[in-house]
């Protein structure tokens, strides 16, 4: 049985990593999908290099194309549901810390929604 992976949408109803995901090359997306469909198969048992913690609650799945360090940080919601938060390309050795805090306020106002409300 697979696990349930979802975009985080804005109040606006935009989802962050699908836009960041439409802007990459067709060949970088690929991967990118593939590792969000190895997200939806192997779930919290998903190993490093695919996978790995950030801080606290927040996790990135990681992938290269290239020299393109594609990272889509995400965490898993109390229903048991996996929450792609925010994507990025990685320049340096460390993720910025403000991109970090994005993802993180991203966590924060799903889990501020009632449940039903939530996107």
């Amino acid at each position: 049985m697979g696990w349930r992976v979802d975009f985080y949408v804005e109040d606006d109803d935009t989802a962050p990593v699908e836009g960041f995901l439409d802007s990459l090359p067709d060949r970088v997306r690929a991967k990118a999908l593939a590792i969000i469909k190895l997200l939806e198969k192997e779930g919290p048992h998903l190993p490093f290099p695919y996978s790995s913690q950030v801080q606290g609650p927040i996790r990135e799945l990681r992938t290269q194309y290239g020299k393109e360090h594609v990272r889509i940080l995400y965490f898993g919601d109390p229903e048991r549901v996996f929450v792609l938060l925010h994507g990025i390309i990685k320049r340096s050795k460390k993720l910025d810390p403000l991109e970090v805090r994005r993802a993180q306020g991203r966590m924060e106002a799903h889990l501020a929604r009632p449940r039903r409300n939530r996107k």
